[in-house]
């Protein structure tokens, strides 16, 4: 008779332990929420950081309808002009790598965002699974090094052929980076299109 009590009540204590044990593992998910915040801090101590290149470039460029700036003053303000513009985009898609970022891994790990169910440019965060995390920071890595390689490009002193000949197989390997991604995603918006055909 003890014995069939006993064994319920064993039964009814692993139930138990399983259930808390599986509720703090789930719950565990929660750590995400410190990437979160620390990545939302990033993007918004770079966008603050590139916002503040900027202003002091436009400070910088005014003087450059100067009568009396000389010709080649005027063309070194422009070369540095040029230079801080494609750092301040550099600076720009970084801080956006961050936010999909942190935004990914809050839909991912925690919690749907409601408020962007509602927005009309929500599907540029659409993020479903891992998958379409990768590819979204996939697409801004691409763009950074896109720029980055833009400009080192400036930077360049073409002095041999050998330097233009490097310089065009950077532009072609970004050119065949920007097909790749292209073609990878022809199959996908055919099936989406094709979905949303059907519905």
């Amino acid at each position: 008779m003890a014995t069939g009590v006993g064994k319920p009540l064993h039964l009814n204590l692993e139930e138990l332990l399983e259930k808390i044990f599986e509720s703090l593992l789930w719950r565990s998910r929660l750590v995400v929420l410190f990437a979160v915040m620390a990545s939302l801090a990033a993007a918004i101590v770079i966008f603050y950081m590139a916002t503040v290149d900027v202003v002091y470039l436009v400070g910088h460029v005014l003087h450059y309808a100067d009568p009396e700036l000389a010709t080649e003053a005027r063309k070194a303000l422009h070369d540095q002009t040029i230079t801080h513009v494609v750092e301040a985009v550099d600076g720009y898609l970084l801080a956006t790598f961050m936010l999909i970022f942190a935004l990914g891994m809050y839909e991912l790990f925690i919690s749907a965002i409601d408020e962007a169910e509602h927005s009309e440019s929500a599907q540029i965060l659409d993020i479903k699974s891992l998958d379409d995390l990768k590819q979204r920071l996939a697409k801004v890595i691409i763009m950074i090094l896109i720029v980055t390689i833009f400009e080192l490009g400036l930077k360049l002193k073409v002095a041999t052929t050998l330097d233009l000949l490097y310089l065009a197989g950077a532009v072609a390997l970004i050119g065949l980076a920007l097909y790749l991604t292209h073609a990878s995603e022809g199959p996908k918006a055919a099936r989406t299109g094709q979905d949303r055909h059907d519905h």
